[in-house]
């Protein structure tokens, strides 16, 4: 059965901004993780962490990673 024109625009506009804001919150990682200095390989780690795994990447950068950067001079 096929469902209601106006529950599946629903799904669809929800689904279409939920792509957008896991693209946006990765995209924003990476170019944190970039702009930042870590020590060691950690930058690399982490650029790798979130282009494999995505929002979940992000997410765990945004928990964990934030505490790894180098303070700037």
């Amino acid at each position: 059965m096929l469902l209601p024109l106006a529950i599946s625009s629903a799904l669809i506009l929800f689904l279409v901004l939920f792509a957008l804001f896991t693209l946006v919150i990765t995209i924003v990682a990476l170019v944190d993780i970039l702009a930042n200095e870590f020590k060691d390989n950690d930058k690399l780690i982490w650029v790798l962490v979130v282009i494999f795994l995505g929002f979940i990447g992000a997410i765990l950068y945004f928990a964990m990673g934030q505490q790894q950067k180098l303070p700037k001079s």
